[in-house]
Formats: C-alpha cells, sequence, structure tokens
C-alpha cells in the first residue's frame, strides 16, 4: 500500500498544478502544444500538465491616458493636445494572437491618430466643436483596433494647451466682441426711445393739456427730493404765450420767402 503513496502524491500535484480559477472579468486563451484551442472561463479551468498553457485576458474596460502631443492646427497654429482613451477586449483570442502587445498598441495608435486628426482641423473647429472632433477620433481607433479585438468605446480630448500670444490674441478677440455687442445695444436703445419721444410728442401736440400734467409732475419730484430747493413756478400758458411770437415770425418769414 506504501508503495502507491509516492504515485498518489505525484497525480495529486498533477491534478493541483493543472487547475486554475478564473474570475467573472477574465477569460483564458489555451494554448496546446503552440496552437491556439479556444478562450475558457470564468470558473475552473482544468488544463494537461506540460501541454497546456494558458494566458489570462481581462474584459474590464481600461483606461488610458494619451500624453501631450504637439500639433499643429489647420490654420497654422501650433498647440499641445493629450486625450484620454477608453476600451476593453471583445475577442480574447485576437487581442493575444493578432497582436504582441495590444494595450502599447493601442496606445501609439491613439497619439498618431490624435496628431493627424487634430492637425486636420482648425483652431475654432477643435475648441467649439470638441465632441465633433472626439466622435471621429473614436471612429478610426475603433476601425483599426478591430481586427486585434479590441473596442474602443470612447475617446475624449482632456486638455488643449495655446501658446501665450494665442490667448492674448483671443482675449482681445472676446474682448472687441463685447464692445461691439455694447455698441450695438447702445444704439438700439438710443433708436427705441427715438422712436417713444417722438409718440410722446405727437400726443402731447394733440392734447395740450397733457403738457400742464407733466409740468406739474416735475415739480412734485424735484420737490420730493431730500436736497432743499427753490421753486419758481411759472403758468404753462405764460411760457406758450412768449413761444407764440416767436413761431408767428417764423412762419410770417416763411411765407415772405414763398
Amino acid at each position: 500500500m506504501y508503495t502507491f503513496l509516492p504515485l498518489l502524491a505525484i497525480a495529486l500535484v498533477l491534478v493541483f498544478s493543472s487547475l486554475r480559477v478564473l474570475n467573472e472579468y477574465e477569460r483564458g486563451v489555451i494554448f496546446r502544444l503552440g496552437r491556439v484551442i479556444r478562450a475558457k472561463g470564468p470558473g475552473i479551468i482544468l488544463l494537461i500538465p506540460w501541454i497546456d498553457r494558458m494566458v489570462r485576458v481581462s474584459l474590464r474596460v481600461v483606461t488610458m491616458d494619451v500624453p501631450n502631443q504637439d500639433v499643429i492646427t489647420r490654420d497654422d497654429v501650433s498647440v499641445k493636445v493629450n486625450a484620454v482613451v477608453y476600451f476593453r477586449i471583445v475577442d480574447p483570442v485576437k487581442a493575444i494572437v493578432e497582436v504582441e502587445d495590444y494595450i502599447q498598441a493601442t496606445s501609439q495608435l491613439a497619439q498618431t491618430t490624435l496628431r493627424s486628426v487634430c492637425g486636420g482641423v482648425e483652431l475654432d473647429e477643435l475648441l467649439s466643436h470638441r465632441d465633433k472632433v472626439n466622435t471621429q477620433l473614436q471612429a478610426i481607433l475603433d476601425q483599426h483596433t478591430d481586427p486585434w479585438g479590441v473596442k474602443v468605446t470612447t475617446v475624449e480630448v482632456k486638455y488643449i494647451d495655446l501658446p501665450q500670444e494665442m490667448q492674448r490674441a483671443m482675449a482681445k478677440q472676446a474682448e472687441a466682441e463685447r464692445e461691439r455687442r455694447a455698441k450695438v445695444i447702445n444704439a438700439e436703445g438710443e433708436f427705441q426711445s427715438a422712436n417713444r419721444l417722438s409718440e410722446a410728442a405727437a400726443i402731447i401736440g394733440r392734447h395740450p393739456e397733457a403738457i400742464q400734467l407733466r409740468y406739474l409732475q416735475t415739480m412734485r419730484e424735484i420737490a420730493a427730493e431730500s436736497k432743499a430747493s427753490t421753486l419758481i413756478p411759472v403758468p404753462v400758458d405764460l411760457l406758450r404765450l412768449l413761444g407764440a411770437p416767436a413761431s408767428a415770425g417764423a412762419d410770417t418769414k416763411k411765407e415772405e420767402k414763398e
């Protein structure tokens, strides 16, 4: 009986050494004598000792930071741009067989794609239409990484570093735009005010008693102020009489000229 103990111990060692446990987010690509069998998991995986080899692949989303890239936009502005890429493995066999290091390959492809896409747009489009640039980056990366079994889900441009000269020029442009809007608003206010004054003058011309009411209202506003004021009321009829000769003289001169 004791002669079988060494054989039993060896068998147990072989069994335990051939067992692998994969988590829910992991898959194991099995190589049997150098040839790919298939991807297994999750759970317990049984391998043939010295014949099978397993490579673990994580299916979780990978967040990769794309370092700063020096880019010259289409309107010849030098900027520095960085981004972040979110991707995951959808085919573990392709991710291991088709490319040596899918993370490094995706990183290098993201850097070159970021430079080419940002170099093909103008600075204003890069700043104001960032969603469009992100969509274009995601489409290009997803197309090139699909043969590797990699799915690029999202690409986001994080930061755009502008030179100091461009920042000052953009600040001047924004200031000039605000000044233009202020002048337009002021002119619009003057135009509306002139229209209202002309309408008020027409109403007072049709109803002369309205000037008397306005005169009394103005006196009340002056008397309501905290400062000491001296009011000398003058009848409106007297002012009208004083203004009548001047207007009559102007009419007489106009008739003589005619």
